[in-house]
């Protein structure tokens, strides 16, 4: 199906099933639903409201019988491009599927739609006593429905977790409009296949979520924050190496390098030195009689050589700063480079001094900007090319810099993507990652799930 207008039989059928208030089709009203936090765009050839998972399996049925595109979204903040509807076809958005259906302190769970923002789901919890861990930078207005398709983490994850690891169960429907009830809303359940794992993470290619069951976290009876900086990059890198082999887990671990904390001096004032050639920012909850000897335990691991500075957070309002700075680095990095690349490569922990300087050669080699940031603890790191889109060198560079850092990353022993997922930009570098075999095994999956090939087309599997 291109992405002319629909057919009047179709068009006739949609307004059957959605009333006029949740279903959009003229051309002006669709163009805020054709693109995403990756900057690329493609119209839909209507907008569609559900507010039921009934509504969403009479809606997929439609679509696969006519054989029309069906890309589903939350609020577009994803990056790689998984909410663009590149095949045309019809979006639905999740907006207003968004209440939270059960919080269940006694049984540590939520029971919610995809259309409930991160941050609302975080205070209902948090009033009872809990927190979910999944905590993207876009908290604030990130659908969870959106957190599943991407299983975004956030600096939590080091700890807690992802969203596969806090999810219990979920209800889905196929592209064929079959729902599934998959997963238990207990912490151990081996019945049947783990089909819960596998759809959280698909980006919206094998199923559509309407329903999630989620794990709740109690929250921590204390927490500190510090702040280490250091003379370079590879010390920082050593920290983190150092900090992951001890017994203490960090709740986050967040790394920020040389060019990272000259871009946000421009934007706000973190309170670092010039000489600083790396921050390390650490978090650590515990319990209030085991948190003395935990952040011993940290503050020797952080202390390797190289370090010229390590100290706690002296009160909210410094906690606050820090991660003010840390989250508006990524804004402010657009404001220098509205085109910068943004990777969010992973590696395996030891492993992040010699990617940091592979990386630091590579912008000397290509004199080319690269600013590294990110979840140090998971070995998440964001590789950030600041690049002029209109200097057709910088973009050859760019491209070249790209295919060395994706190759580089595989030798290592890491991966293309930790949570931004694959979505349009990176899916042909999947088949470096994923041999053929596999990836046959991965379609034949697709294959039974969508048998019209109508989720999300055009995305996530070469």
């Amino acid at each position: 199906m291109s992405d002319a207008k629909l057919p009047t039989s179709l068009r006739r059928r949609l307004e059957r099933l959605f009333p006029a208030e949740d279903l959009l089709l003229q051309p002006a009203s669709l163009v805020a639903y054709g693109y995403d936090n990756s900057r690329l765009q493609h119209p839909p050839q209507a907008v569609v409201f559900p507010r039921s998972t009934e509504q969403v399996a009479e809606l997929t049925a439609l679509c696969s019988e006519a054989e029309l595109p069906l890309t589903c979204r939350g609020r577009g903040t994803g990056t790689a491009g998984a909410a663009v509807p590149v095949a045309g076809g019809i979006v639905a958005s999740f907006e207003r599927m968004n209440r939270l259906l059960e919080l269940d302190p006694a049984n540590r769970l939520a029971r919610v739609e995809p259309g409930l923002a991160n941050q609302e789901l975080q205070q209902a919890a948090a009033a009872a006593g809990f927190f979910w861990p999944p905590d993207p930078t876009s908290a604030s207005v990130c659908t969870v429905g959106g957190n599943l398709a991407c299983n975004a983490a956030g600096p939590r994850a080091v700890k807690y977790g992802t969203c596969r690891e806090n999810t219990l169960g979920l209800v889905a429907v196929t592209g064929d409009g079959k729902v599934l009830h998959a997963g238990v809303r207990t912490t151990k359940g081996v019945v049947g296949y783990d089909l819960t794992r596998l759809i959280v993470g698909s980006e919206g290619t094998l199923a559509v979520i309407t329903e999630a069951t989620l794990k709740l976290t109690p929250l921590p009876e204390s927490r500190a924050t510090l702040r280490a900086l250091y003379r370079d990059v590879h010390a920082a890198a050593k920290a983190v190496s150092a900090l992951m082999a001890q017994p203490v887990t960090p709740s986050a671990l967040e790394f920020m390098d040389g060019g990272a904390l000259r871009m946000v001096r421009e934007f706000s004032d973190p309170g670092v030195p010039a000489q600083a050639g790396a921050l390390l920012m650490i978090e650590v909850e515990e319990s209030r009689a085991a948190m003395e000897a935990a952040l011993q335990r940290i503050g020797e691991a952080a202390a390797v050589e190289g370090c010229l500075d390590l100290r706690a957070a002296s009160d909210a309002a410094e906690v606050e700063r820090l991660w003010r700075t840390r989250k508006a680095l990524s804004p402010a990095l657009r404001n220098v480079a509205p085109q910068k690349i943004n990777e969010d490569v992973v590696v395996p922990v030891s492993r992040i001094p010699d990617l940091v300087q592979a990386l630091e050669r590579m912008s000397r080699e290509e004199r080319i900007t690269i600013v590294n940031f990110g979840h140090a603890g998971n070995g998440n790191l964001h590789v950030n090319l600041l690049i002029d889109p209109g200097d057709p060198r910088q973009l050859e560079t760019a491209d070249r810099c790209l295919d060395a850092l994706f190759d580089l990353v595989l030798k290592l022993g890491g991966t293309l993507s930790g949570e931004h997922g694959i979505g349009r930009v990176k899916r042909r570098f999947v088949a470096r990652e994923i041999d053929e075999p596999t990836l046959e095994v991965m379609r034949a999956v697709k294959r039974q799930f969508d048998p019209a090939g109508i989720l999300n087309p055009g995305k996530a599997l070469p």
